[in-house]
């Protein structure tokens, strides 16, 4: 279990003062100068060695996904963009962070930047984060007012300035090459990549896109070190992580813990256990509503970091872990989920714009069992047409829960349909 003393986010509950006043004196700002003072290398070095993959859900190291910028500035200027946009259902670690902890994610802004050669950072934040938004702008100014950013930022030599761009909600603008599209005001629509963000990004120019926690813990990695981040969770997958747990347990509630904490353990120990106990458990999804859901059996030993999920065809994604008790309709959650990625889909894709309508019909005609048992393996096969063929993952997302469904409670489906089946044959 974490020590209190290895924690990040010293606010994450709100119990303290959110302002630079108090985040000063939870040891924010401590040194900022001294930490850009040595250097771009030295930053981006100790953020690989720290081992910090990106917390937005891909899990791509965030030093390396910095090292990709050119190592200096040409005639186009560079960009650091903060995703904030936190569409994925069961997911709301970022909007904590920035309503309670702003000033971490605005400093990790200026290191970033500084890192990666750029004068202006923006953080793109869902439209319905109103208060969040009022409160990044509010420690943007703090920061500026105090000489932290801005002309001379920490009066370390560099010129770094942040503003914040409110979104308008759509799930797709969480990708980060549509997030650019949005920033720029045009329609929020995925990229063809290449090329990538770090050579034609925003406005054409070198971009980096990261996500609000993987910004927001840089400050705090480079004071204490890499060696005490990596020191934290398991090989390959270091360090602390902000879970959310939801559903249909005692206590839901957003909990940072280290990565590679027994799944089990996690919910026991912070979230007052299952809804009428662990063996009223029925399914847990493990990282957001687009990763394949767990049953009892796997949940029973499984750790929470990327390689440990993958392993079980699931996936840490943004680690919202949401729990379902035997009481769960499991068939028509995930054709609640199939709607709403149908309804979040760009339209650019036809096997996205097609696909996830289909697959949404379908679900829903699965909920009442109105369907011939073959078409649960039509049903895959046309996952499997949409998986990995869209521009962006959104096809992924839209497949994978059902992909889950078959394959961990494909009886179930099997019952509905022969119920319906026997129904129509008695009358």
């Amino acid at each position: 279990m974490l020590r209190d003393s290895d924690r990040i986010f010293t606010n994450l509950y709100g119990l303290h003062d959110w302002r630079l006043a108090g985040a000063r004196a939870r040891g924010d700002w401590n040194g900022t100068k001294e930490l850009l003072a040595k250097g771009r290398d030295w930053i981006i070095d100790e953020m690989k060695n720290s081992g910090l993959r990106g917390r937005g859900g891909a899990g791509f190291p965030t030093g390396v996904k910095w090292s990709f910028m050119p190592k200096t500035e040409g005639p186009r200027p560079h960009y650091l963009v903060v995703n904030a946009d936190e569409g994925e259902p069961g997911t709301c670690k970022d909007r904590e962070m920035m309503r309670f902890d702003p000033h971490k994610l605005v400093e990790g802004c200026l290191i970033a930047g500084f890192a990666i050669g750029a004068h202006t950072g923006y953080i793109y934040i869902r439209g319905e984060f109103i208060r969040e938004a009022q409160h990044l702008e509010f420690a943007i100014e703090e920061a500026r007012a105090a000489g932290l950013i801005g002309k001379n930022a920490c009066g370390s030599g560099w010129d770094f300035d942040v503003h914040v761009h409110r979104g308008a909600g759509a799930y797709i603008c969480g990708e980060e090459s549509a997030l650019i599209e949005s920033l720029e005001g045009k329609k929020g629509q995925p990229r063809l990549k290449p090329p990538f963000p770090a050579g034609v990004g925003l406005y054409g120019c070198p971009t980096t896109v990261n996500n609000v926690e993987s910004i927001a813990v840089a400050p705090t990695i480079l004071r204490r070190g890499a060696s005490w981040f990596s020191g934290l969770g398991k090989p390959n997958n270091t360090g602390t992580k902000v879970f959310c747990i939801s559903g249909h347990v005692n206590k839901p509630c957003n909990v940072e813990e280290e990565m590679g904490i027994p799944l089990k353990e996690l919910i026991e120990k912070h979230a007052g256990g299952v809804r009428g106990g662990w063996d009223n458990l029925l399914a847990i999804i493990p990282g957001g509503s687009s990763v394949p859901m767990l049953n009892k059996a796997q949940c029973e030993d499984v750790t929470m970091d990327f390689d440990a999920l993958r392993a079980m065809r699931s996936g840490l994604g943004t680690a919202a872990v949401i729990v379902m008790d035997r009481s769960t309709d499991l068939v028509r959650g995930i054709a609640r989920l199939s709607k709403f990625y149908w309804h979040e889909s760009c339209g650019q894709c036809t096997p996205c714009r097609e696909g996830t309508g289909w697959m949404a019909r379908m679900m829903q005609r699965m909920v009442t069992g109105d369907a011939e048992l073959s078409e649960i393996d039509l049903l895959e096969e046309v996952t499997r047409q949409v998986e990995g063929h869209t521009i962006c993952a959104l096809g992924d997302a839209a497949a994978w829960p059902i992909q889950g469904l078959i394959r961990t409670f494909r009886p179930e489906l099997e019952r509905r349909i022969k119920e319906r089946q026997d129904k129509t044959q008695a009358a």
